[in-house]
């Protein structure tokens, strides 16, 4: 795998946002090959650097990818305010970090993704890159 940027990869691998993530490399909470990282955008190799955040090794999430064909009644989102019914009660627990790919309405039905790649759903929704619905 190619190098990526230190808060990319803590971000992909669940640990916090990005912006979170370059909080925690500037406090001085990460540590690449036992050594503490402070510099944002510090590159990493994922398959061979070891990444340390407050004493937890950090290891690369894997990428999921989920195909559902969503019933009517259900909200394309992770949790909802008014106790609706949400996509993710479709799909088991252990995949509740997922997020849909793009949205249908609640009164809709037809196949949404689900993903843990951001990479993947950027380029699915947006415009620039000309991904026919």
């Amino acid at each position: 795998m190619a190098s990526v940027r230190l808060q990319k990869f803590l971000a992909d691998a669940g640990v916090a946002s990005r912006r979170a993530a370059e909080r925690l490399i500037a406090g001085g909470s990460v540590s690449v090959n036992g050594r503490t990282v402070t510099e944002l955008g510090t590159k990493v190799d994922p398959d061979q650097d070891q990444v340390v955040v407050d004493g937890r090794t950090i290891r690369s999430r894997k990428k999921l990818y989920v195909a559902v064909n969503k019933p009517p009644g259900f909200l394309c989102s992770r949790t909802d305010p008014e106790e609706r019914r949400v996509v993710g009660e479709l799909l088991p627990p252990e995949w509740a970090q997922l997020y849909t790919v793009g949205r249908l309405d609640r009164d809709s039905e037809g196949l949404i993704f689900l993903t843990n790649d951001g990479d993947f759903c950027l380029k699915l929704t947006h415009p620039r890159y000309g991904v026919r619905k």
